[in-house]
């Protein structure tokens, strides 16, 4: 039993090495890209369209009213992020179904790369939206003093993004292996299908989560706010 797909090595040489958390990260993309440019080569504008394409409507559509719910007021522009860090963390708790496969998000290093893409994400929206100085602003409010604990704040929520979604896969597969040796039967299947569902809610969860600070980042101050405008 291994407590991260780290610890399984398929390769090495030297200082290079694959494991199963790089091996079945890369799975996933080339999955996600091979599947995006299936389902979107033969779009169509056709009142009955195919299938693959009715399937990626009803996700876009469902991504998009999630995030016009939040609050994000132009939920276009941030689909593809969110949108991506949604399919790769939900298509690797699905993948889990297959023997074999190990989630890359049970690896802490996967989960801190995701939430330092958050990190970095969230201040590139919120200055593209409200401009440098009005971002920086924020982290003075109420008061001066607040300075250091608002830059606290966003350290401590990008490590917690990280810790949440690494603890919830990881024992998730280990709760599976233990009970694969006790019981291997009918209890582990159940138990397959739970984690499965843990899964779905995990990427549900870090993707509106993402969503929160993004709209936060990216709100525009109150007009009573705002400095009063020189006469």
């Amino acid at each position: 039993m291994h407590i991260s797909p780290d610890a399984i090595l398929y390769w090495q040489w030297g200082w290079l090495h694959l494991n199963a958390t790089l091996l079945f990260t890369w799975l996933i993309m080339l999955l996600l890209t091979l599947g995006a440019y299936l389902v979107t080569r033969r779009l169509s504008a056709s009142p009955v369209p195919s299938r693959w394409q009715m399937l990626l409507e009803i996700l876009v559509l469902g991504i998009l009213s999630q995030l016009t719910e939040i609050g994000l007021r132009q939920p276009r522009r941030y689909l593809g992020f969110l949108g991506s860090l949604f399919l790769f963390i939900a298509l690797a708790a699905l993948l889990t179904l297959v023997p074999g496969f190990e989630p890359p998000t049970g690896s802490l290093s996967t989960t801190a790369a995701l939430a330092g893409c958050v990190f970095i994400a969230v201040p590139l929206y919120g200055i593209a939206e409200n401009g440098l100085r009005e971002y920086l602003r924020a982290y003075l409010q109420p008061t001066v003093i607040m300075l250091p604990f608002n830059i606290l704040g966003e350290l401590s929520r990008t490590l917690a993004l990280a810790a949440r979604l690494f603890g919830n896969m990881m024992s998730g597969s280990m709760i599976l292996a233990i009970l694969l040796t006790i019981a291997p039967l009918f209890l582990p299947m159940v138990m397959s299908a739970l984690g499965l569902l843990t899964g779905m809610v995990q990427a549900y969860i870090f993707t509106v989560l993402a969503a929160v600070y993004i709209a936060a980042a990216t709100r525009s101050r109150p007009q009573g706010d705002r400095e009063p405008a020189s006469r």
